[in-house]
């Protein structure tokens, strides 16, 4: 079988750049949403790299995503902002908000943005580098208030969206890198599996009738059934548990949710940002995390399984590892591309 092909990172930020600014992107908002959404891929996110490109271009091509202008300051305090996104690209809006963020870190100790009304952000672990290598922690999530495909621990009525939450945690190497969801898998992978005929790894997903199954199929029949929360049928309460705390910083915190009218695919994010500096320094914070490392590092693994690994340990060393030898993206991605690059005239990326 031949190798699939591989193209330089630099090669694919700058095509998906130009898609996006032919396509009607203000130049800075395209370059944010290129990078943000290549490094997905790097970090091995494929469902939420590349993959998004055809359904953004369509967003912005229908008027759903703006493509220029700024976000609102709804309220502004010492360590606090509320935006109104104004439906801009997500992955420009939440990096303006981490830079927002450390700043108020770096003055007052943390700092915290909420967003109502983004448009989608993209794969949350590909902004925690940004702010780690600074020497900050960081805390991002987002739920989107217009979906619902997760059903509450014990019932089987859709109630949220998968809820993701991560987190940034400086060390003196690597950074520990959390990316998770209140849901056993996300609809991103279930809708690729549907559509490739293929079942999940696992009974993360249940029926209308609450039957858990590793059918995604389940997910687009009539009457629809819902992705399981973490946890599953035997302690999905803790999912469940989860979301609720997600739903409260996102659609609580900016005043913006599912108890409003649905404007479409989008986000309510919360984004806090944290300065070590500013409590026992950043020196006893990496002495901590490192210990934790390291212990984490030297416990015994189980039978079956090779080493233990940290959280985004996986995905850092793909992002090293694809930066150097090139980006393997996710099969299709390219094909789906296609008539975007006819019709934008723009060509696609030279392989390696």
């Amino acid at each position: 079988m031949a190798n699939p092909p591989r193209y330089s990172a630099a090669a694919l930020v700058a095509f998906a750049h130009a898609l996006l600014a032919r396509a009607g992107m203000d130049e800075r908002l395209a370059a944010d949403v290129a990078s943000i959404l290549v490094d997905g891929d790097l970090l091995g996110h494929t469902t939420h790299g590349l993959q998004l490109l055809s359904p953004y271009l369509r967003e912005v091509d229908a008027g759903t995503m703006r493509s220029d202008g700024s976000p609102s300051v709804i309220a502004r305090h010492t360590a606090s902002e509320l935006w109104d996104g104004n439906r801009l690209p997500g992955p420009w809006l939440v990096l303006r908000a981490l830079d927002a963020a450390a700043a108020m870190a770096r003055s007052h100790g943390t700092g915290s943005v909420s967003i109502r009304r983004s448009h989608h952000i993209a794969c949350l672990a590909a902004y925690l580098k940004r702010a780690t290598d600074r020497g900050l922690m960081m805390i991002l999530t987002c739920s989107d208030p217009a979906v619902s495909s997760v059903a509450p621990f014990g019932a089987v009525t859709p109630v949220f969206t998968p809820n993701p939450i991560a987190a940034g945690i400086p060390t003196s190497g690597d950074p520990i890198l959390l990316d998770i969801s209140a849901s056993l898998t996300t609809n991103g992978l279930t809708n690729r599996l549907y559509q490739e005929g293929r079942r999940l790894p696992h009974a993360w997903v249940q029926d209308h009738m609450g039957n858990a199954t590793d059918d995604p199929a389940v997910l687009f029949g009539d009457p629809k059934g819902t992705l399981l929360p973490t946890g599953g049928l035997d302690a999905g309460h803790k999912g469940f548990a989860l979301a609720l705390l997600i739903e409260a910083l996102t659609a609580g915190l900016s005043g913006h949710g599912r108890a409003d009218p649905a404007e479409g695919w989008g986000a309510t994010v919360y984004l806090q940002v944290i300065d070590p500096e500013a409590f026992g320094g950043l020196a006893q914070f990496a002495r901590q995390t490192d210990w934790l490392a390291a212990a984490c590092h030297a416990a015994t693994p189980r039978p079956g399984v090779e080493r233990v690994r940290l959280p985004g340990e996986r995905g850092l060393a793909q992002f090293h590892r694809q930066q150097r030898a090139g980006v393997e993206l996710y099969p299709g991605i390219m094909d789906g591309l296609r008539t975007w690059t006819e019709r934008l005239g723009v060509p696609l990326p030279p392989t390696l």
